[in-house]
């Protein structure tokens, strides 16, 4: 009766498997996996409802085989956890061989298991089975697993077979050294052991090089991608490849060896959009701007538009490189931006290269995008390409002022200021540096609770005045001077909130990155504010922002040339070519040494920092020499 069961159970095996052929060629593959999968799993139950037995196992071992797959299939996502069902066949094994290992590990039990079932007839089922167990430990990133597991299959056959060359890659050598199990006409499979090998060999070198990427050895992370580039897999996962390689090669200092590999990504699969936007900070990092928002439009428009239907969703195979590789560093190489993401860095790329009017057109689309719940929709786990949104604001202000829409840009920046100003305590005292206490000290978490609470403060506060700031420059554009020494003022007065401890306040590279930002907002507004006395005629107070600013920032080009113009129109003339003559004499040096200390200034403040520069630079020059001859004549 036992072998009248075998014979129909093996039957029905085979004829499950022909019904997958029909609905793989159908293009009804999920829904047919997830019918086959559940018709092996119950012929598997009555088959292990028999005591285990030597001449049943290589059906059993069969089954479970092409319902692993058929489980893969209906499921078309990573492998995630461990293959219990893997684990159960083995058990199954030695309870036949009159031997147990209820007590062992997974890899303990498959060394158990080859190394004491030398029966003829269960080699190839084992096998085929051990590839399945390596593609779990693979999605596992279980290297060291996979490693053993094929040194015991390759030992089972050959000892010599198992051996790695000097230079070559051990994982890849070892599974490049089995020999596949043939294939019975009789107990048919999903899928080839044949065809498991090459994906596992591709997605073995894929797992590594990504490994070796992310540690930094760029020309080995090199080598094991071009070798998964070469191998068995999908035209989805081989633009992924290419992606990574040039993503390598960037970090290689290599531009056009990784535009090669990335355009090869956008070759394969032109919905690797993720290629586009690398191929973009690729152009960024050449400086080739126009390259570059060519790319980032493209990349716009590709977003918007609905992706085809995947590829993946009618697969020639259920078991796939891509199923196997799921690391983080993948994700973060694979990230699909938002469209807002890239509309954003759009506006940012145009500002930053003096393109206004586009920066303008990009920025107000941005904003409009606000209203569909932005927030929601893009990252916040600083992986986005967006700053905070009060910033985008500023930039946009900023984008707007240079324009011309001056009052536009007033508008936009008291949407900045009224939705900080609950935000920002009445007084706020920091120290030059905050460092974050060790997370090993008593109440290092209230103490980094508290840290972050204060630097939230801080770019609230730095926030607000950048608006002040802006719209004081502003209203100086349209010649409203009185409102633009309002602004500036109100700017300088919320600057005062900040009670700075600590000696050195002069030497900005020795403070945090936020109260370096308000330092460089309060000189660019005493300077603001110090223009436009002079425009209204009020020279001893535009005198005393401009020497305020200059113990701020000591030798800044700005301040001594304004301080020099208050002094010759406070009639001072002595007092200014003396100051003329000195800042003539340390301006070139201490200037190139200011240039080269401190941080990049935010983007909103590039345009006030412009604004500030001395205008009359020349003319002034030429007073004050024709004053000095004259003096040096009278004498």
């Amino acid at each position: 009766p036992e072998r009248g069961c075998l014979r129909a159970w093996a039957a029905q095996s085979q004829a499950l498997v022909g019904r997958w052929t029909t609905a793989r060629c159908g293009g009804e593959t999920r829904r047919a996996c997830r019918q086959l999968r559940d018709e092996l799993r119950e012929l598997l139950r009555r088959i292990r409802g028999l005591p285990a037995a030597l001449p049943a196992l290589p059906l059993e071992l069969t089954v479970l085989y092409n319902s692993l797959l058929f489980t893969v299939g209906a499921s078309d996502s990573a492998i995630k956890g461990e293959a219990e069902e893997i684990r159960q066949g083995l058990l199954r094994v030695l309870e036949a061989c009159g031997a147990c290992g209820q007590d062992l590990g997974t890899e303990e039990l498959w060394e158990k298991v080859l190394q004491e079932v030398t029966v003829e007839e269960l080699q190839a089922p084992l096998h085929r089975l051990g590839a399945l167990q390596a593609a779990w430990w693979l999605a596992a990133s279980q290297l060291g697993s996979v490693a053993g597991l094929f040194q015991l299959l390759s030992t089972a056959e050959d000892p010599r077979r198992a051996q790695c060359s000097e230079g070559q890659n051990k994982l890849l050598s070892l599974i490049k050294a089995w020999r596949v199990p043939p294939e019975g006409a009789s107990l048919p499979l999903v899928q080839s052991a044949k065809d498991l090998k090459e994906i596992l060999c591709t997605a073995a070198a894929f797992l590594q090089g990504l490994q070796e990427l992310e540690a930094g050895n760029f020309p080995t992370a090199l080598s094991l991608l071009q070798e998964a580039a070469g191998g068995f897999c999908s035209k989805n996962i081989l633009a992924q490849i290419h992606t990574c390689l040039g993503c390598c090669a960037q970090r290689m200092g290599k531009p056009q060896t990784a535009l090669q590999q990335l355009k090869r990504a956008l070759q394969v699969d032109f919905q690797c959009l993720p290629a586009l936007s690398h191929v973009a900070a690729v152009y960024h990092d050449l400086g080739e701007i126009d390259a570059e928002l060519q790319a980032l439009t493209l990349l716009y428009e590709a977003l918007g538009k609905s992706p085809p239907a995947a590829a993946s969703s009618s697969p020639c195979f259920l078991m796939r490189a891509e199923l196997l590789v799921h690391t983080p560093v993948l994700t973060s190489l694979l990230r699909r931006r938002h469209p807002s993401e890239v509309k954003y860095l759009l506006a940012q790329r145009c500002l930053q290269d003096g393109r206004v009017a586009d920066a303008v057109e990009h920025y107000l689309d941005f904003l409009s995008l606000l209203q569909d719940g932005l927030q929601q929709q893009v990252p916040l786990d600083g992986s986005s390409a967006l700053p905070r949104i009060p910033e985008v604001f500023l930039e946009a202000a900023s984008a707007l002022e240079q324009a011309g829409r001056h009052q536009d840009a007033i508008t936009v920046c008291e949407e900045v200021i009224s939705r900080t100003t609950d935000l920002i305590p009445r007084v706020l005292r920091v120290e030059e540096r905050l460092e974050q206490p060790e997370s090993s000290l008593p109440g290092a978490e209230l103490a980094g609770g508290l840290l972050s609470q204060k630097k939230e403060s801080l770019c609230c506060l730095a926030w607000r005045a950048a608006g002040y700031l802006l719209q004081g420059w502003a209203w100086a554009k349209l010649g409203k001077s009185k409102e633009a020494v309002t602004q500036f003022s109100r700017c300088l007065s919320d600057l005062l909130r900040v009670l700075l401890h600590g000696s050195g306040i002069k030497q900005t590279e020795n403070l945090q990155p936020e109260v370096e930002v308000l330092q460089k907002i309060r000189l660019l507004s005493l300077l603001g504010r110090g223009t436009q006395f002079l425009e209204l005629g009020r020279n001893k107070e535009a005198l005393l922002d401009f020497q305020h600013s200059l113990q701020i920032s000591p030798g800044d080009p700005a301040a001594a040339s304004y301080l020099v113009q208050a002094l010759w129109e406070l009639n001072r003339k002595q007092e200014a070519a003396a100051q003329w003559q000195k800042f003539s004499q340390s301006c070139p040096a201490e200037d190139g040494q200011q240039q080269g200390q401190g941080r990049p200034l935010p983007l909103y403040l590039v345009s006030c920092l412009q604004q500030a520069v001395f205008p009359h630079s020349e003319a002034l020059a030429r007073s004050i020499q024709d004053y000095l001859g004259t003096a040096a004549q009278d004498t």
